[in-house]
């Protein structure tokens, strides 16, 4: 195997030391105010919930969720970033699971993360706060 073809399967170089073009341009978003927010509303909305027959109420509570973080991004920084919110329920059977995530960002962009879980549900909430190139 010649050199320049294992070359092409090498990964490329991360972006994770690189400087954001212009970081003074948009205040920097506070993830702590939101991690916050996310877990008390989860707990709140979720704490005695029984995973229900009714798929409806399933949805319900991740609509809720979902609208209600979406609602506290753009409360705690309402310009100069994109707001992506992702909320999975599952019934808890004692399952193991894994997620993983990579990104391909500035500096300024970040992603907050929530677990909730009871003895007969998982609920995950992921928010992705990316800054806009306006």
């Amino acid at each position: 195997m010649s050199t320049s073809s294992s070359l092409a399967f090498r990964s490329p170089v991360s972006r994770s030391e690189a400087a954001s073009p212009n970081p003074a341009r948009v205040p920097a978003f506070d993830t702590e105010l939101l991690r916050a927010y996310m877990k008390k509303l989860l707990q709140a909305t979720l704490q005695h919930a029984v995973w229900p027959r009714d798929r409806d109420q399933v949805k319900s509570w991740m609509k809720d969720i979902k609208e209600r973080v979406k609602d506290r991004m753009l409360e705690i920084q309402p310009s100069g970033f994109k707001y992506i919110v992702f909320v999975q329920i599952n019934e808890n059977l004692n399952q193991g699971g894994r997620a993983d995530m990579v990104s391909h960002w500035e500096d300024g962009d970040a992603c907050i993360h929530e677990l909730f879980y009871n003895d007969s549900i998982i609920c995950t909430c992921m928010a992705l706060v990316v800054r806009s190139s306006s």
